[in-house]
């Protein structure tokens, strides 16, 4: 689907013309890990070979560039980032928000730092489609990024085999899962990278996805204490908003994001950098000669 055949929100040009006002406007631009929830969450995975056990996926989704988030504040961050513990890198959507011009460059100078001893992988999501996806695609390309989208990549540890997929955004129509299914090799586990977590309701029907990463909904920037969800559910975020969830027999993690649309504020809900670490869920034979 071109991005010509993809209707935009409303006000879009209003929204251009106030966003770097309102960036610029803080009066604290600058990154502190202090301010990051770094979340580390163990997935058992079916079919997981065992030279895949305690492999470490870094996901960053949602920075939004551009609003609240300025190019220095993604720098330092990035900085902080490669300092992490992890063998590869995903990446779920929306880089940009509702401005791309005098951003691009930023974005990729950022991105083509992000180190990954094993890769970048990412997908678009609604925004990167409403303010050019060959643009986002372009920086990929600059970035060293492999673009996931409605694709799948064979990742390899010695005899053992992973599937790394995904989706382009559903929001804009642009995913195609049957082409990824297509793809999928038999008999060895596979994750799925889908911006929108709703995304799962059809996922998991498919019964050859164990795992589906996403961001999109920002936690709806306020997370109810101890219940650990939120009232405030956008379009394809109403079911699996944070957090992990079980949909039929595959398991969903919907980050809180770093980045946040419209409304700065974050209650309870602060921005995150999630590290998921694969599990082989059987025990372990040793030979004991």
């Amino acid at each position: 689907m071109k991005d010509e055949d993809i209707d935009r929100p409303q006000a879009m040009k209003i929204r251009q013309g106030i966003q770097d006002a309102m960036t610029y406007s803080l009066p604290d631009k600058k990154f502190s890990p202090k301010n990051i929830d770094l979340v580390e969450i163990d997935i058992e995975l079916d079919n997981l070979g065992w030279n895949f056990h305690n492999y470490r996926i870094l996901n960053l989704t949602d920075i939004h560039l551009g609003q609240w988030i300025n190019p220095e504040y993604l720098d330092d961050l990035i900085d902080y980032v490669n300092t992490l513990n992890y063998d590869i890198v995903t990446l779920t959507g929306d880089y940009v928000s509702y401005v791309i011009d005098g951003y691009d460059a930023a974005l990729s100078k950022s991105l083509k730092k992000l180190k990954s001893p094993d890769g970048k992988f990412g997908v678009l999501g609604n925004h990167d489609h409403w303010m050019g996806s060959e643009k986002i695609r372009e920086i990929f390309k600059e970035a060293n990024i492999v673009d996931l989208s409605n694709d799948v990549y064979v990742l390899k540890k010695n005899d053992d085999e992973l599937n790394l997929a995904g989706v382009d955004s559903c929001t804009v129509c642009a995913d195609n899962l049957d082409k990824v299914l297509a793809k999928l090799k038999n008999g060895i586990s596979t994750i799925l990278l889908a911006h929108e977590p709703d995304f799962a309701q059809e996922s998991s029907q498919t019964g050859r996805i164990d795992l589906q990463i996403s961001g999109h909904s920002h936690g709806g920037q306020f997370i109810i204490p101890k219940f650990e969800t939120t009232p405030f559910r956008g379009p394809n975020s109403t079911k699996y908003p944070v957090g992990l969830y079980k949909v039929k027999d595959m398991i969903q993690y919907t980050s809180k994001g770093l980045g946040t649309n419209s409304f700065r504020i974050r209650i309870n809900c602060k921005p995150e950098i999630t590290i998921i670490t694969l599990k082989n869920k059987n025990k372990r034979k040793i030979e004991i000669e």
